[in-house]
């Protein structure tokens, strides 16, 4: 059973704060995405260059929903096909969407996930998360809170604990325009 404090979930958000939690395959590393300073915060712990982009994640469609205003109807049909689930599209730049999420591309990654713990963050939150693996660049991820907690200690602000979803693999990113498959 996932142990959350929607008031500390809430606090570390709003304050900047990095949240570590279960999803689909593996422990996710997630803050506000649109608090620049809390994305940077985010890049160092894990190494990672800020052009390779992040993706948002969200747990209910209409969390999504406004980054998604510029998709046409054919390709609003492909997310409806295998959303909600381990799927993450590459969708066209949305007006708005700020580089530090998009490493300066012209596409940004989303996934709306059926994993509860993330139903639960972003229904709480009102708004997608930053997520991506819950491990420092070219190390493996993360499958267990107390790998997390060993390997990132207390750089993370909030710890949600539960089960990962069992899934062997983290999700499949897709490019919505190409349908080309990229992992």
């Amino acid at each position: 059973m996932t142990w959350l404090n929607p008031e500390q979930v809430r606090a570390a958000f709003w304050q900047g704060g990095l949240l570590a939690y279960p999803t689909e395959a593996v422990w996710g590393l997630g803050c506000n995405p649109w608090d620049q300073v809390a994305v940077g915060r985010l890049l160092t712990l894990k190494q990672r260059p800020l052009h390779k982009g992040l993706i948002l994640v969200a747990g209910q469609w209409a969390v999504l929903a406004p980054w998604l205003e510029h998709l046409s109807a054919p390709q609003h049909a492909q997310l409806t096909a295998t959303w909600p689930g381990p799927v993450t599209w590459l969708i066209p730049r949305p007006p708005g969407m700020p580089d530090w999420i998009t490493g300066g591309q012209s596409t940004v990654a989303m996934r709306l996930s059926a994993h509860p713990t993330i139903a639960t963050l972003t229904s709480i939150l009102g708004m997608p998360l930053v997520s991506t693996s819950a491990n420092r660049s070219g190390r493996r991820a993360g499958r267990h809170e107390w790998q997390v907690r060993y390997w990132l200690g207390d750089d993370v602000d909030c710890y949600i604990s539960g089960p990962t979803g069992g899934a062997a693999q983290p999700s499949t990113i897709r490019d919505l325009v190409t349908g080309t498959r990229l992992r």
